[in-house]
């Protein structure tokens, strides 16, 4: 019997995937149970660690978040309102019934969100007759689109011109602070046009970043992108080779468990099938930026594992992506056995057509069509 030490070397040096599958799967009949959670992590750290992408290093682009977008919103504000001295009532109705998108800049003044502005339009506005915003005008408005009346005009208006005199909302209680007490906004208006022409100090811009967390709104408002990315990329790459797959969702959970026998809830998020209609592999996505959230998905891929053997055998294969996965004894090691290293990252995600069952999946489909 091979020692440890040569186990993992054969895998190391295997030629492709497959052959590497081939090794993996042999480590059961060649170590005890002892030694194989160690073969499995030092296979995870040598093999797949190094392509796994640090994403906080990224963040996804989102046109209304670019400077460019918010530096033409900030200068047609400032044209306006002259530099942020017409700023009465009176001024702000007229700015935002001729430019209803400068909302953008005098939220952000505030530094109050979306939800939270078309709120406080409800405290202003309700005492006055007026109708409050919904959070969607509020997008619409920053937007440029739709028309605006006057009296939602006048509430943004009113609703603006009462938190920068400090009016609108309560004292704060103990320990507590509002949030127009910021550098820009402590003293009303003078202080936003100290800043607008006196330009901002550095250390007091990072301190900003540091106090709001580093792209924390484009961050919050692309959530859902970030949550998909993954899974994103891999239908993109069926779609493009011409794969039958289904990626799976709340709306067909029943259609897998009926169409393919899969009774694993919630099933995978990608099952693989041929001309035949028979299931050929389960796809897990799984994203993770910490070590404990990494560990508590790894055990999604046992049950998987389970699942395939029942089915089987049928090929389960995982797609990580974030840095949690590094830590390879209690999160990327077990996914690596479950899969019989079948793992791949983002920058790996080509080389999966190369391994069964996807080699032989291929130009099944046109690689125009839909999701099948």
């Amino acid at each position: 019997m091979p020692t440890i030490e040569e186990t993992i070397q054969a895998i190391v040096d295997a030629s492709t995937w497959d052959q590497r599958i081939a090794q993996i799967r042999l480590i059961p009949q060649r170590h005890g149970t002892e030694d194989q959670p160690g073969i499995h992590a030092a296979i995870a750290r040598l093999l797949y660690v190094p392509h796994l992408a640090p994403d906080y290093a990224y963040v996804h682009e989102k046109e209304e978040y670019s400077r460019e977008y918010f530096e033409a919103n900030y200068r047609e504000a400032e044209s306006l309102s002259k530099g942020f001295h017409l700023v009465t009532e009176e001024d702000l109705v007229r700015i935002i019934m001729e430019s209803p998108r400068t909302l953008l800049t005098f939220r952000t003044i505030l530094g109050l969100t979306r939800n939270e502005f078309a709120y406080s339009t409800s405290l202003s506005g309700e005492p006055a007759g007026l109708t409050p915003i919904s959070p969607a005008k509020v997008v619409a408005m920053e937007k440029g689109e739709g028309a605006v009346s006057p009296d939602q005009a006048e509430v943004t208006a009113k609703t603006i011109t009462q938190i920068m005199s400090g009016s609108l909302f309560g004292e704060p209680g103990r320990g507590l602070f509002s949030k127009q007490s910021k550098p820009d906004t402590e003293f009303g208006w003078a202080t936003v046009q100290q800043f607008a022409a006196d330009k901002v100090p550095f250390s007091l811009f990072l301190h900003q970043r540091h106090y709001g967390g580093a792209f924390r709104q484009l961050l919050d408002a692309t959530s859902g992108m970030r949550g998909n990315l993954i899974e994103d990329a891999v239908e993109a790459l069926f779609k493009a080779h011409g794969i039958p797959y289904i990626r799976t969702g709340s709306h067909n959970q029943q259609e897998i468990a009926e169409r393919f026998e899969v009774r694993v809830t919630p099933a995978p998020d990608f099952v693989v099938f041929d001309k035949a209609d028979h299931l050929r592999g389960l796809l897990e996505c799984k994203g993770a930026n910490d070590g404990g959230t990494a560990r508590d998905k790894a055990l999604r891929f046992g049950t998987l594992k389970n699942e395939s053997v029942r089915l089987g055998g049928i090929p389960l294969v995982a797609v990580l992506g974030g840095i949690g996965w590094a830590r390879v004894n209690d999160t990327l090691g077990p996914v690596v056995r479950d899969t019989d290293g079948r793992v791949f990252t983002l920058s790996t995600l080509e080389a999966m057509l190369t391994v069964s069952p996807f080699a032989s999946l291929v130009g099944l489909v046109s690689p125009k069509s839909p999701a099948l």
